[in-house]
């Protein structure tokens, strides 16, 4: 295989309702597409980099010019065999896993395409279809919160991931505990705690949580082993995971019991993979992060959670959860019984609406 070039684009979509965590609020989503020819058959990828360098220190500005100056030009004129050599190619950048992602996700959709086969299945999947979640913002009020809650359970989705931070944690949980105590629940800090707040943490102990997510500081592993030693809720790891090796010692060092694997976090399918194996042989849990993508990040996103330790159910969600209109044909739905039908098409197995992504477009940018 042989890249002859690629395109950038940068688009801009407006969020059905806005979406807050202990970071941010967003409203607006900037997000940048990448469009691989591989031996003349198109590719894409999503860059998941936010706004602001508030989840990780890469965000949508300091992608675009990594991916036209630095990772562009490691791959120009390359042969290879397979989309996973790709992150060889890669890795003498430091960090811009995003970057990366967007890039080499694009180049597995080309090899699929190419073989006429599923991402998945190119991926070594096994499901033919995948459990599905929600990831709730955090609201304004606990009656607003219990109402949106009882609309994604009417919708069928599997498990209610709800955001908190210090002041809106402890009432929010009891409250949902009290309208839904049979529901799949978990909590999502993004990094909003410290140590000094283990006894608050100790009381959500009592809801009976599926697990509490990146509690701690997102640099933080050690403090999270001493964590999960004084915890029986599983702490999950997201933020603190963005390489194999450091998945092995959250794992081995008992920092967590499972782990989000967000294929942009971490670099890529390949990368993804091998955290994925690593997890699996330790008897660790994953699931499959959301990171408010469009239908081209959300279809790269089930082809990753086919693979079999993906056993609990991921932020993957409709398209209509969060866009009035999303960039791809058909797009994503969930069924009443919150499963996604894996698509059984070649490379992602949904069409990019390329009219709709023009008319999106900010920015562009041809690379050959």
């Amino acid at each position: 295989m042989q890249i002859q070039g690629i395109t950038l684009r940068e688009i801009s979509m407006k969020l059905l309702t806005p979406f807050e965590t202990s970071m941010d609020r967003l409203e607006v989503r900037r997000i940048i597409l990448l469009e691989a020819n591989a031996d003349g058959v198109i590719g894409w990828g999503e860059c998941v980099a936010a706004e602001a360098p508030f989840y990780s220190p890469e965000y949508a500005d300091t992608a675009w010019p990594v991916l036209r100056d630095f990772l562009w030009p490691m791959v120009k004129g390359k042969r290879f065999d397979s989309a996973c050599e790709i992150w060889g190619l890669l890795k003498r950048v430091r960090g811009h896993n995003m970057a990366k992602a967007c890039l080499e996700a694009a180049v597995w959709d080309a090899e699929a395409k190419q073989k006429g086969i599923p991402l998945s299945k190119l991926l070594g999947g096994t499901r033919e279809e995948i459990a599905s979640g929600v990831s709730i913002g955090i609201k304004d009020s606990l009656d607003e919160l219990v109402t949106t809650v009882k609309k994604e359970l009417a919708a069928g989705y599997q498990r209610i991931k709800i955001k908190i931070k210090p002041g809106k944690d402890l009432e929010q949980v009891r409250r949902l505990r009290q309208e839904f105590p049979r529901i799949k629940l978990m909590v999502d800090a993004n990094s909003a705690y410290t140590m000094a707040d283990l006894p608050l943490l100790k009381q959500l102990e009592g809801f009976y949580l599926m697990m509490i997510e990146q509690p701690l500081g997102w640099d933080d592993l050690y403090s999270h082993i001493e964590l999960q030693k004084r915890m029986e809720t599983p702490i999950c790891l997201d933020e603190c995971v963005h390489t194999e090796e450091q998945a092995r010692a959250a794992v081995e060092l008992g920092a967590c019991k499972i782990i989000n694997i967000k294929m942009g976090r971490v670099g890529g399918h390949t990368i993804a993979r091998g955290i994925h194996d690593i997890c699996r042989q330790h008897d660790v849990p994953v699931w499959c992060g959301g990171m408010l993508e469009t239908g081209i990040g959300r279809a790269h996103n089930i082809a990753l959670a086919t693979l079999p330790n993906f056993s609990l159910p991921g932020d993957v969600t409709a398209s209509k959860r969060y866009w009035a209109e999303d960039i791809i044909s058909p797009e994503v739905t969930v069924s009443p019984q919150g499963t996604i039908r894996v698509p059984a098409g070649p490379g992602i197995g949904f069409e990019p609406r390329l009219d709709l992504i023009e008319k999106l477009t900010v920015r562009k940018e041809r690379l050959v």
